[in-house]
């Protein structure tokens, strides 16, 4: 069993990544969950998680963490995700309990209170996990590894060359990369593939009260998505969480990343010496193929547990 910590910024593709999770706990003990301002402001991404914890009955400390990036102003998503950050689905407004409103401290002492090695899940821009590295470089020897969404070798989404959740905070993205620890990157190169069909979402609707959750939030996503050219929708978040599960499902290559932090066209691009013998250690295990079937069922075979255990506690 892997001990997770997840950093995100809900989002529908997060909120589809954290129930992935919550349902499969003989596979995983969330030891909490932190936010980012992101794809929308930290108040409308906490309000998305506090909804989103809350409508599964989930029992998971909720901290908020960082408002903005290291240097530069925030950049939020509406385009992708809505003036929400995660418009679709009608919420009853159910509060939910903020544990800590430091979120990088709140993760240095999970870390530090748990006997095993943690996993960190990072799904949105990487400030908190940046200033978590910077600022307690003591639980770095606790950290198993990294599974983020971000990046991508071969192109980006907000600009030609930089994939969001970088291009957000190219300065922190450098400083994961950078850190020595584990990292196993899902970028654009294998999250594109990562499609769920227009088919497979209507399949969802009615199913179970998760279910209609994911066709709500899934419906949304795909008109938003065909704005960007996208027929099927991409579910960026969840390959972090799925190759955590079943990395067989996944192959790619290992290779040393680094970000362009400038204020160039290049800001946010992640780059990568993927040679054989290359002069620094190559830490990131960059994905590029999934099996897009054994992806969707895998998130199918979720909602289905959630949808059975409506009323229980996760």
């Amino acid at each position: 069993m892997k001990n997770l910590l997840i950093d995100c910024d809900p989002g529908h593709d997060d909120a589809l990544a954290i129930m992935a999770a919550l349902a499969n706990p003989e596979s995983f003990n969330i030891l909490g969950i932190t936010t980012i301002g992101g794809n929308q402001t930290l108040e409308k991404v906490t309000e998305n998680a506090k909804n989103i914890l809350s409508f599964l009955n989930a029992d998971v400390p909720l901290s908020t963490g960082q408002a903005g990036p290291l240097v530069k102003p925030l950049q939020t998503a509406p385009e992708a995700h809505g003036d929400s950050g995660m418009d679709g689905p009608y919420f009853d407004g159910a509060d939910y309990p903020i544990t800590s409103s430091n979120g990088v401290q709140f993760l240095a002492e999970k870390i530090q209170a748990s006997q095993d090695k943690v996993t960190l899940v990072a799904l949105g821009p990487l400030t908190n996990i940046a200033l978590l590295i910077k600022n307690y470089p003591e639980v770095l020897p606790k950290i198993e590894e990294i599974s983020l969404m971000g990046g991508g070798i071969h192109h980006g989404n907000h600009t030609a060359l930089a994939e969001f959740n970088i291009y957000v905070d190219p300065d922190a993205a450098e400083i994961v990369f950078q850190s020595g620890l584990p990292i196993i990157m899902s970028g654009l190169d294998v999250t594109e593939k990562a499609e769920i069909t227009v088919e497979e979402i209507h399949q969802l609707k009615d199913k179970g009260r998760v279910s209609q959750l994911a066709y709500e939030l899934l419906s949304f996503y795909n008109q938003s998505g065909r704005q960007f050219g996208f027929i099927n929708s991409p579910i960026h978040d969840l390959c972090a969480v799925v190759y955590l599960l079943k990395p067989e499902l996944f192959t790619g290559s290992f290779a040393d990343i680094h970000v362009i932090t400038d204020d160039s066209p290049a800001r946010g691009l992640t780059y990568g010496d993927f040679r054989r013998i290359a002069p620094e250690p190559k830490l990131t295990l960059v994905l590029e193929e999934v099996d897009r079937g054994g992806f969707v069922d895998v998130l199918i075979e979720a909602l289905v547990r959630l949808d059975q255990g409506t009323g229980e506690t996760y």
